[in-house]
């Protein structure tokens, strides 16, 4: 009795074994690929999809891929930047944008010439592009964000690996202001 019950376990262990090694591996997904749970997360909402040239280090580079997300009415704005809409795209850098009210009210103009930019003359100079949406929608974004400024943040790496560098990238098309256009725009 107990060799026929020692035969069953072997015979079910083997086809249990079997049936493992018959599932592909491809239907395993690492805990990480899996979709998570339907929670609210910071990393939500980045869906304005903008397309436009940087000024990295005093040369044109780019079209790059902004992904974008309202922070706040005012308007407050922060855009992930990458070099492709592939779905494993490296970060490259981080744009936020303030309405100008803010950042004129606080930011020195010899600051505001080095890092900043005004989005109302890189739209202007036809070089921005909202994708994705209908042609009134992206002009309404576009005449939004007209009304701010912008700060970009270029990270830097070694091959593949980001090597803890960083500049300001600048809008091509870029204008340092003087102290009458800076208060002026201010408005």
């Amino acid at each position: 009795m107990q060799r026929i019950v020692t035969v069953l376990c072997l015979i079910l262990g083997f086809l249990l074994l079997a049936v493992l090694v018959a599932i592909p591996a491809h239907n395993v997904t690492p805990a990480l690929a899996q979709e998570a749970p339907k929670t609210a997360s910071p990393a939500e909402g980045y869906n304005i999809h903008v397309l436009a040239p940087h000024l990295v280090d005093g040369k044109q580079m780019g079209p790059y891929h902004h992904y974008c997300k309202v922070m706040a009415p005012d308007p407050q704005i922060v855009c992930l930047i990458y070099e492709s809409t592939e779905p494993n795209a490296v970060l490259s850098q981080v744009e936020w944008i303030y309405a100008k009210k803010m950042t004129r009210a606080a930011v020195p103009l010899k600051e505001w010439n080095k890092n900043w930019h005004d989005h109302a003359v890189e739209i202007a100079g036809g070089r921005v592009q909202v994708l994705d949406l209908p042609p009134d929608k992206a002009k309404e974004v576009a005449d939004t964000v007209a009304t701010t400024d912008g700060m970009i943040y270029h990270f830097y790496f070694d091959g593949k690996l980001p090597n803890g560098k960083t500049s300001i990238a600048q809008a091509v098309g870029h204008k340092p202001l003087t102290e009458s256009e800076y208060k002026a725009s201010a408005k």
